[in-house]
């Protein structure tokens, strides 16, 4: 049997090769203006699309069935998205208004948990003319559920029903546009573990179909849409769209007295903030935020917005993992080497990168500054009493951390 003998071969060729068209397209993206020219950027710009191509059938197809749910992870330590941080963990499930589901868990102790019934996504950003943001993102908020309010028993078991009738304890109503569910955990010490989930449709009691060539094809498109959609979303999506972000010629400092407590950022239950930084090889940039109470989280990202190397790497700074100093400022250190501060944060060789704060916890304002330097005179410009480690010290922190990265994904 050869190609042209069943009926569907046409029509799959076709898609399959409108699918690596796009994926061909998505590539080109590598070479936008906003990615600089270093071969380094360039490179990590292929990995960032790979590493999604890596999940695009997963999102598309393999777990893209309201009836016969799953959860999936879309941000890993080796698969990155636009946005994400390096302290959280990201999972979704794709639903159905016209079903009801029982998510079953266990509690673990990671600071922050929340649990979203997303809706319909809209062509563009409600309010704007800005087109939504790829997919899967994109979508609005409908109703959420957070760890501390979830009814567990001494173990911390629960289960969570989500749509269908209402119900007592634990219950996320859904409406007949509803399309996911958004999963987000955010850790602050390396001890911190996971919370586990599974989701089943409510009277699950024959096998998932298989996909025939109309599905696989409605896939192949999805696909298509989604790694030409990152590539071309990243990283103007953040200064075309996000109020953290006011200027991409506005380098090295957060918008001017940033408080984070927009409208927005009330609705989605954080404050954030977006900083674009550019270091010279002989250069450091030292981020300054006065002190104050909730659960912040620092976190680096490349040119395209993913988060860097989070597993091996000093990438990320939370409240129980920074030294903050005597005179109750936090600074933090961006630099291309280690230069013995507790909290520097890794370039990782790039020139150009994203520092992303987000604060889970409290509607206090933080105000930033930063001090562009030169490598060899950072310490002249840091407080005396500034916390250092050596490079054993080091040693012991990036293996800590590599230790709990693992264990927040199990792997």
């Amino acid at each position: 049997m050869a190609y042209g003998d069943g009926p569907a071969d046409n029509d799959l060729k076709a898609g399959w090769d409108r699918f690596c068209d796009r994926l061909r397209d998505a590539g080109d993206k590598a070479f936008k203006q906003a990615n600089p020219p270093a071969p380094i950027h360039r490179a990590d710009a292929y990995r960032f699309l790979t590493q999604n191509l890596g999940q695009a059938f997963d999102l598309a197809l393999e777990t893209k069935d309201a009836a016969y749910p799953q959860i999936h992870y879309f941000t890993t330590p080796t698969m990155k998205l636009g946005g994400d941080v390096s302290d959280f963990t990201y999972r979704q499930a794709w639903i159905s208004g016209e079903h009801s589901y029982r998510l079953t868990g266990k509690r673990g102790t990671a600071r922050w948990l929340n649990l979203t019934v997303q809706g319909p996504r809209p062509q563009t950003i409600p309010g704007t003319d800005w087109p939504s943001l790829h997919e899967p993102f994109g979508d609005i908020p409908e109703r959420n559920i957070l760890g501390h309010q979830l009814q567990t028993d001494a173990d911390g078991n629960f289960e969570l029903f989500i749509g269908g009738g209402e119900r007592p304890g634990n219950w996320l109503p859904t409406t007949p546009g509803s399309r996911k569910l958004f999963i987000r955990e955010a850790f602050d010490t390396w001890g911190e573990t996971p919370t586990t989930l599974t989701i089943e449709r409510i009277g699950m009691d024959t096998p998932r179909p298989l996909p025939g060539p109309d599905r696989m094809i409605e896939a192949m498109d999805w696909a298509g849409d989604f790694v030409t959609g990152l590539m071309r979303d990243w990283p103007e999506h953040s200064w075309l769209t996000s109020r953290g972000v006011c200027d991409p010629d506005q380098r090295n400092q957060f918008p001017a007295d940033k408080s984070a407590n927009t409208a927005d950022d009330t609705r989605r239950g954080r404050m954030a903030a977006h900083m674009i930084w550019r270091l010279q090889p002989d250069e450091a940039l030292i981020v300054e935020m006065d002190w104050h109470d909730g659960f912040w989280i620092f976190g680096m990202g490349g040119v395209f917005v993913g988060s860097m190397d989070f597993l091996h790497r000093p990438t990320s700074y939370t409240p129980a993992r920074t030294v903050v100093d005597a005179d109750k400022v936090v600074r933090l250190v961006i630099a291309h080497d280690d230069p013995g501060v507790h909290n520097w944060l890794d370039s990782q060789g790039f020139s150009d990168g994203n520092l992303t704060y987000r604060n889970l916890m409290s509607q206090n304002p933080a105000t930033f500054r930063t001090r562009l330097v030169k490598r060899a005179d950072v310490l002249a410009h840091l407080p005396a009493d500034t916390a250092m480690v050596s490079p054993e010290e080091r040693a012991t922190m990036l293996l800590e951390r590599y230790r709990a990265i693992k264990l927040r994904f199990g792997i």
